[in-house]
């Protein structure tokens, strides 16, 4: 094959399913790219695209390539020869993807890679660090605590005394995509459950309060020209919906909009948010951020430094409606990979 591109996609994070659909999205769009697998264990399978597209429902089917691994890590992969000429696409969500740890492996090889930087995947990875970066550069933020690890006895109190702040809080993992592990708070009756399921997970939580208003996203790309901000998308709940994994991915109680019906005038403070968040995470190549519109202005939630490009992802819903092509976007960014190559 003489493409120098390899699709890297799996893990072991929450979004891994997410990460497949991603993969069979771009491999068609790089039909001479190679395509590794991360397993869950780190283990490195070289896969065929015909396996990759015969997957069926990705977002509900784990993925199990059939031949043997290649390579027994990912270190192993990227000290295999050859490895340093070749420029690396990242179609992984969450976890070791997105947290700097495997950007921080390429980086100390020179190995090429798209999305943003080690340190910057880090900030962006924990909510209440890019909370208190946007916070202090202006951006309205919801009211919000950190909840350690603890067992429910501990958390129920600390869960309670969050409605002496507001009455409906929204429960998130710190570091790790917010639409897995998800927990609303609608009443105090309900802080028993949602205890246990705390202190089950074993995870930091960011408990915000609930911020009444409609839910955007926007993305930004890095252009030539420095950042740019994509159409704005919005997301509606049906009744009884949820924005979490299954609203998201599985179809099942939201509807999205893009580009979002919404005024001019609102359309600019999102994406000036947007970009805000871009540059002072410290982001590049490309990223999304998610808010709440108020009547008082957006208020910032979290920035994904590789939000999903699957066929059903914002970021080609916001391409297609700026008129860009996604197979150019693919291409810009390999080439802004190629420029990390020692």
């Amino acid at each position: 094959m003489s493409s120098d591109v390899v699709i890297l996609f799996g893990g072991s994070s929450s979004e891994r399913l997410v990460s497949v659909a991603s993969a069979q999205n771009v491999s068609s769009l790089l039909p001479d790219a190679a395509l590794w697998f991360l397993t869950r264990a780190g283990a490195v399978h070289l896969v065929s695209r015909a396996e990759l597209a015969a997957h069926q429902r990705p977002f509900e089917h784990e993925f199990t390539p059939s031949t043997p691994a290649v390579f027994p890590s990912i270190d192993a992969a990227l000290d295999a020869p050859g490895s340093k000429a070749l420029v690396f696409l990242f179609a992984l969500h969450g976890g070791e993807g997105e947290n700097g740890t495997l950007q921080a492996r390429f980086e100390t090889r020179g190995v090429g890679y798209t999305g943003s930087d080690a340190a910057s995947s880090a900030r962006a990875f924990d909510k209440a660090i890019t909370r208190s970066l946007l916070g202090a550069k202006g951006a309205r933020l919801a009211p919000a605590e950190v909840l350690e690890p603890a067992d429910a006895a501990t958390l129920e109190p600390k869960l309670r005394a969050l409605f002496t702040r507001a009455p409906r809080w929204v429960l998130k993992p710190v570091a790790d995509g917010s639409s897995v592990g998800l927990v609303h708070l609608t009443s105090i009756d309900e802080v028993p459950a949602a205890a246990k399921t705390l202190a089950g997970l074993g995870l930091r939580y960011l408990a915000e309060a609930f911020i009444t208003g409609r839910e955007l996203t926007v993305g930004v790309v890095d252009e030539p020209g420095g950042p740019v901000a994509l159409p704005v998308s919005e997301v509606r709940l049906i009744p009884g919906g949820a924005f979490d994994y299954a609203g998201k991915y599985l179809g099942k109680g939201t509807e999205e909009l893009t580009p979002a019906p919404i005024t001019e005038v609102e359309r600019q403070v999102a994406q000036t948010l947007g970009v805000l968040a871009h540059t002072t995470v410290g982001c590049s190549g490309y990223s999304r951020t998610d808010m709440i519109l108020t009547d008082a202005g957006p208020v910032f939630l979290e920035i994904n430094t590789l939000p999903g490009l699957t066929k059903a992802s914002f970021i080609p819903q916001q391409l297609a409606a700026a008129g860009k092509d996604l197979r150019a976007f693919l291409e810009r960014q390999l080439s802004l990979g190629r420029a990390r190559r020692r």
